[in-house]
């Protein structure tokens, strides 16, 4: 999949294609549907599919503080992208200039002039350019051919399900937030994950016979939070099992979001290593402690409730680690 980091890194070979538009936040079936649809219409045509998304996506820009937790950072978006079999994604940085561009602009600069684009996938409530002032009608309108070049046809995504379900980014995170992973795997059509890569911590967990690997988020929330059954993909042809900690740390008062993950029978140098969490199940809240020895014998009922579901689970049992491996 080639990626193509804002107007400026376009080639002229990126002219001429099919293409869509949307933050797309955890790749869910719905949005899944839309990529199959646009890639029957590329072979109909002859011509790629691409993806054009945003960075930051534009209600981080407008609202920080109220914008909903992501389901999935830009990487994790792009991997996810690609398992679909999209050719292209455009990632346009979303900042002032481009929150200020008027609409008919954006479609010249972009849409006509950059991309070549011939046929576009977005909804009938799509609304873009400075003041949201354009709509699906100006897309139809200025996609018409002209003398100067050819126009493209613009198609309505109408509403997204499953089966006879609706599917959106906001119920995935419903589900999340309220620790329904089976139904927001349903809707997603995957486990749902979160990456990073595993950071120096304070080496708490070390102290009261939990080692935990501390993972970077780089996220101002997360879209769930509590202590889960987890599996962990990167360090071997097998997942890992484990418990997790998502959240706030708030026996040691901490305040920003972490992913804390204990591996069992697991005793390596892992620092660097980049890792994707699957959560599996929720086991409960997270909350404050008294002392670090209430602390201790909570993890310990945690860790037992992971092991004994994880067990059951439907899964490869990977052979127990030794340091340095």
């Amino acid at each position: 999949m080639r990626l193509i980091r804002g107007l400026h890194n376009l080639r002229p070979s990126d002219r001429g294609c099919v293409a869509t538009i949307g933050n797309f936040d955890g790749v869910h079936l719905g949005h899944r549907a839309v990529f199959q649809r646009l890639l029957d219409q590329g072979q109909a045509l002859g011509l790629p599919a691409t993806v054009i998304t945003f960075e930051p996506q534009p209600m981080e820009f407008f609202a920080p503080e109220s914008a909903p937790p992501r389901l999935t950072r830009l990487r994790e978006k792009l991997a996810a992208i690609a398992d679909c079999g999209i050719e292209r994604v455009m990632v346009l940085e979303f900042g002032p200039r481009l929150a200020d561009m008027e609409a008919p602009i954006f479609v010249q600069r972009l849409l006509r002039d950059g991309l070549g684009v011939r046929f576009l996938l977005v909804g009938d409530d799509f609304r873009f350019g400075r003041g949201r002032a354009g709509d699906f009608a100006l897309l139809q309108t200025m996609g018409q051919a002209s003398a100067s070049g050819e126009g493209f046809e613009v198609a309505d995504l109408h509403t997204i399900t499953h089966g006879t379900e609706r599917v959106s980014s906001t119920r995935v995170r419903e589900a999340l937030g309220r620790g329904d992973l089976e139904y927001a795997r349903h809707l997603l059509g995957r486990p749902y994950r979160m990456q990073g890569r595993v950071a120096h911590g304070a080496k708490r967990g070390r102290g009261i016979g939990f080692p935990t690997a501390n993972i970077d988020l780089r996220r101002r929330v997360t879209p769930l939070r509590g202590v889960y059954a987890v599996l962990v993909h990167g360090l071997g042809l097998e997942p890992l099992p484990g418990v997790a900690n998502v959240g706030t740390r708030p026996t040691v008062k901490g305040s920003d979001y972490r992913l804390e993950v204990h591996l069992f029978d697991f005793d390596a140098d892992i620092y660097g290593r980049h890792l994707e969490v699957e959560f599996c199940l929720k086991l409960r809240e997270e909350k404050r402690f008294e002392s670090f020895a209430a602390l201790k014998e909570q993890i310990q009922i945690d860790a037992h409730a992971a092991r004994d579901y994880l067990r059951g689970a439907e899964y490869p049992r990977p052979a127990p680690q030794t340091p340095g491996a």
